[in-house]
């Protein structure tokens, strides 16, 4: 995968202004940012370049806007995060081409730091409009792509920048490829996937995609019902996609075909309502689940055998938690196993990389989140990644 990085650029950037493409979608509370994990992964990446003498210019969306301005969706709102996590001050700058950023540059010295409006305000940036986009790059000497989050958008900031100047990945960007790369790109071999989540439908691509790229294919969440159900088990009042027992079967089958093995629970955790430690827990076979109880977690004998797996391994992918995490005693299954992979991934045995969002929060309730070689914090772009499907914003960078 080759593409040029930051030590791709001279070591004196002064006179140049530095257009990055940032995530800086922060969630908010009460007017300030909650959770900084998105601009600490940008951090490097502009101190670089800043330290360097470019003149940076942040691009970022914040929110869905549409096209259109809203005072709700400017990136005004997370300047003073911004400034408190970079340490320096950071220049708002109202608009993302024309005089107005001509003139910011203008007044910016080497070393300084703008932040241009959402860049969503303009309908070119998702249509990728050539003249928008050259309308933004004309401020600019160098792109920076940093927001892996955004990478599966063809969009201007993302795509069409790319094409119009010389295109770098950012530090973050470049670290996402690189473990990504380990991970499904030139594996160490035999890898493991895990897929969880509570819908077969909403990860069809993704299963379709492993089944012929990986050795053990490690199935939990609600999913597992649903291939559960499609093996002939009564689950109950389980979480279950019933209408898609056939396409579950042709999984399988292909699975079979490519020498995958599909790992599903044999021992779990149900109860009759959906709460914290139920009276009505119980840990069963799959084939004793009651007509009123539901599948909430897989069970500890499973789990015992699905680290066993791991032991064998040399990569592993995991999106999405095996059961009700949120909801002890549901969480004990992803809890273990994750801290079987955190284990072994110090150990140096596994290379071990995790993305989408419940999977992040899984982690880190693990305690564990540190302990991978690599955590995306990136939701759809590390799905579709995960779908063998080509990310806009990546291929722009390697072209």
């Amino acid at each position: 995968m080759p593409f040029k990085t930051l030590d791709d650029l001279p070591a004196d950037l002064t006179g140049k202004t530095a257009l990055v493409r940032v995530d800086l979608n922060l969630p908010m509370h009460e007017g300030r940012a909650s959770d900084l994990t998105r601009v600490e992964a940008v951090k490097p990446t502009i101190l670089e370049l800043a330290d360097k003498g470019a003149k940076v210019l942040l691009l970022a969306h914040f929110g869905r806007p549409k096209g259109r301005r809203h005072s709700t969706m400017s990136t005004s709102l997370v300047q003073g995060d911004l400034e408190r996590a970079l340490d320096r001050e950071v220049m708002f700058i109202p608009e993302v081409a024309g005089p107005v950023v001509e003139q910011a540059v203008g007044i910016l010295r080497p070393g300084d730091i703008g932040l241009l409006d959402n860049v969503r305000f303009w309908p070119g940036e998702e249509a990728n409009d050539p003249q928008f986009a050259s309308a933004v790059a004309a401020r600019g000497d160098i792109y920076v792509n940093d927001a892996f989050s955004a990478a599966h958008r063809a969009h201007a900031s993302t795509e069409g920048l790319a094409k119009l100047l010389p295109a770098f990945a950012g530090r973050a960007m470049e670290r996402e490829l690189q473990a990504l790369e380990r991970a499904l790109g030139s594996p160490e071999q035999p890898v493991a996937a895990v897929v969880g989540g509570a819908k077969v439908s909403t990860k069809l691509a993704v299963l379709e995609n492993l089944v012929g790229r990986v050795r053990h294919l490690i199935i939990g969440g609600g999913m597992a019902n649903t291939f559960l159900a499609a093996r002939g088990v009564d689950v109950g009042q389980s979480l279950c996609e019933h209408d898609l027992t056939e396409t579950v079967i042709a999984i399988l089958n292909r699975a079979d075909s490519a020498g995958c093995i599909v790992h599903l629970p044999y021992d779990v955790l149900v109860a009759k309502e959906f709460a914290a430690n139920p009276p009505s827990m119980r840990i069963v076979n799959v084939h004793e689940v009651a007509p009123d109880e539901m599948i909430l977690d897989i069970g500890p004998q499973a789990v015992e055998a699905l680290a066993d797996v791991l032991k064998t391994c040399r990569t592993l992918v995991w999106n999405g938690p095996l059961g009700a995490f949120e909801l002890p005693p549901f969480d004990q299954a992803t809890v273990a196993l994750a801290r079987t992979a955190a284990a072994l991934t110090q150990d140096g045995s596994l290379v071990s990389v995790a993305g989408g969002g419940d999977t992040v929060a899984a982690l880190a309730h693990a305690g564990v989140a540190d302990e991978f070689t690599y955590v995306s914090t990136a939701g759809g772009a590390f799905l579709e990644w995960m779908e063998g499907k080509r990310l806009p914003g990546v291929a722009a960078l390697t072209q």
